[in-house]
């Protein structure tokens, strides 16, 4: 009875040790490698699979997801025969768990390493101040010579980033220096071209403050002309207005004697003002013809009165 319980303990064990080596579960984002008798055999998927006791066994396992590696910092020689010390990051992806297992005994060095020599070499091919200018194409470039190579090791370069360049204290005293100098010069610039648009503001001011003075000076002179023109012909206006009534109350009936007797008046009383005067005048020979006088006076407003019928 004693040796039965420990026959069915017994195989209960190796039933409980079969079936934890038969199943295996793979998390997600995640991939194992199985041999069989030491040979490649499958690549198990996330999720329940099985496998053959002692015969299978789970040789790699590889996680899918992107993994960031740190690249460590070097010194790299530019063109111009500058020391220069650059550090990165690199994002990679297994793509193929069987080339990551069997493709390189460590894709996490081979990757490194490569990174750092390509870096060398990309960095050998600038000067200094295109390595701070350039730091996309620096990283499109070693992205594009880690995709190629990592291939065979079943891995993808998805991107590289350069975190620091860092050149030798001198270089960065000079480099400190030369921006100084060149944020002077531009604030000198700056300032003279300030001066020099406030100048030409300034005559561009004065010229057109010129302009309009001038040109209020001639349309005032223009509207004074026009107005002593506008007094002179409506002076005209009136005067001629003034004589076309005079010339037809005289060629109306009476008018003759009126003016007769207007002139007269007028002679009178001219003549009386000089008597009061001490002024001493030359008068014609027939002042005291005052008839004679009159008669002069009518015969040329006569005249003037019949010069338009003569000319029609």
């Amino acid at each position: 009875m004693f040796g039965s319980l420990t026959f069915l303990f017994i195989l209960l064990v190796v039933v409980v040790i079969l079936l934890m080596r038969l199943i295996r579960v793979v998390p997600q984002q995640n991939a194992y490698v199985v041999e069989r008798l030491g040979r490649f055999h499958e690549v198990l998927q996330p999720g329940l699979n099985f496998v053959v006791p002692f015969v299978d066994r789970i040789a790699y396992r590889h996680d899918l997801r992107e993994i960031p590696l740190d690249v460590p910092p070097q010194v790299c020689i530019t063109k111009d025969n500058t020391q220069l010390q650059v550090d990165g990051i690199l994002y990679f992806q297994v793509m193929d768990p069987k080339l990551a297992s069997y493709g390189s005994s460590n894709y996490r060095l081979a990757v490194t390493q490569l990174a750092q020599t390509t870096l060398r070499s990309v960095i050998g091919r600038m000067e200094l101040d295109k390595t701070f200018e350039e730091r996309d194409q620096i990283n499109a470039t070693v992205v594009a010579a880690l995709d190629e190579a990592a291939g065979a090791w079943g891995v993808k370069v998805l991107r590289y980033e350069i975190k620091d360049l860092t050149p030798p204290a001198e270089i960065l005293r000079a480099m400190q220096a030369q921006i100084t100098a060149e944020r002077e010069k531009r604030a000198v610039i700056a300032t003279s071209e300030g001066k020099k648009q406030e100048q030409i503001n300034l005559a561009q001011g004065a010229r057109d403050a010129a302009i309009a003075r001038s040109e209020g000076e001639k349309q005032a002179e223009i509207n004074q002309a026009q107005g002593e023109a506008s007094a002179i012909l409506a002076r005209a206006e009136a005067t001629a207005k003034a004589l076309q009534e005079v010339g037809a109350a005289i060629m109306a009936p009476g008018g003759r004697d009126a003016v007769n007797l207007r002139v007269a008046e007028e002679y009178v009383s001219q003549f009386g003002g000089l008597a009061r005067t001490n002024n001493t005048l030359i008068l014609p020979a027939n002042v005291t013809d005052i008839a004679g006088i009159i008669a002069t006076a009518m015969s040329t407003v006569k005249a003037v009165n019949n010069a338009p019928a003569a000319k029609g």
